[in-house]
């Protein structure tokens, strides 16, 4: 089962960045992926709020996702769209969601990212999502092409409790969309991404943004594919570009059979605190 990687340097254009995106989602059909996946807010990077708010709009009302659906129905391919900003349902805030469209055209998915990075850094660079966005309140799994899929992006990789909900729903594929920092990236990327690979004993896809963005920022890239054994498949490096695997969807039961976790998995009570 082929799959595309999208790993970008997304601007403050969105216009841009779809044009980038659609391109790409035309390469991936004509090297036969059935699925094309795109890194965290793919369609816009801009840190500068007050500038990127006139491009931000309802799920229902943005241009970006109209033509991304018109791409994916016209080549017949499922997209993950990584993750795009949206205005939250209430109206108050953003949402961090991922949307996943089949090749009709259709969203098949949504999943908004559960745990917001705010955090200051030894290097000075200082985050607070939460300021501008409401996260979301629920995992969420899709069946796709590639099998039962769990979505999540970014900074939740780092909260096993949501990897674990995934195990236990049975997924093959883990999705972690990622704009993240070069130094946490250098730290903690691969041994995460790999450690989620092999609790869940699942696909790991992590599609990524990659060097210095127009607004300032700079992003680790290094997209990464891993196996259900912690085997990286696809690592990126730290340039855009569009990366291809073809998974073998069989390794998922070989592992299971060796290292049969589901089957091993106990309730885990709250522990009891000796003395």
């Amino acid at each position: 089962m082929r799959i595309a990687l999208h790993q970008m340097t997304s601007g403050i254009d969105p216009e841009r960045n779809v044009l980038a995106m659609v391109n790409a989602i035309t390469r991936s059909a004509e090297a036969g992926a059935a699925m094309y996946f795109a890194p965290e807010m793919s369609i816009m990077i801009d840190r500068d709020r007050v500038r990127a708010r006139p491009h931000l709009a309802a799920e229902a009302h943005m241009a970006a996702l109209a033509k991304l659906s018109d791409c994916a129905s016209q080549h017949g391919i499922w997209l993950h769209l990584g993750s795009i900003p949206v205005v939250h349902e209430n109206g108050q805030k953003l949402a961090n969601r991922t949307i996943i469209i089949g090749a009709d055209g259709k969203i098949k998915a949504r999943y908004d990212k559960m745990h917001l990075f705010d955090v200051n850094l030894d290097t000075g660079e200082s985050w607070k999502e939460s300021a501008a966005y409401a996260g979301g309140d629920r995992p969420v799994v899709v069946q796709t092409p590639l099998g039962l899929m769990g979505l999540a992006i970014c900074y939740d990789m780092r909260f096993p409790d949501l990897f674990s909900a995934y195990a236990k729903s049975y997924v093959d594929i883990i999705t972690l969309p990622s704009a993240f920092t070069v130094p946490t990236g250098q730290a903690h990327w691969h041994s995460i991404l790999r450690a989620r690979a092999i609790e869940s004993e699942a696909f790991v896809i992590a599609a990524a943004q990659c060097g210095l963005h127009e607004d300032g920022r700079q992003t680790y890239g290094h997209s990464l594919v891993v196996d259900p054994w912690g085997k990286i498949v696809l690592d990126m490096g730290a340039s855009p570009n569009l990366g291809f695997v073809d998974l073998d969807m069989g390794t998922i039961s070989e592992v299971r059979k060796q290292i049969p976790v589901h089957a091993n998995r106990r309730i885990i009570p709250t522990p009891f605190i000796a003395g």
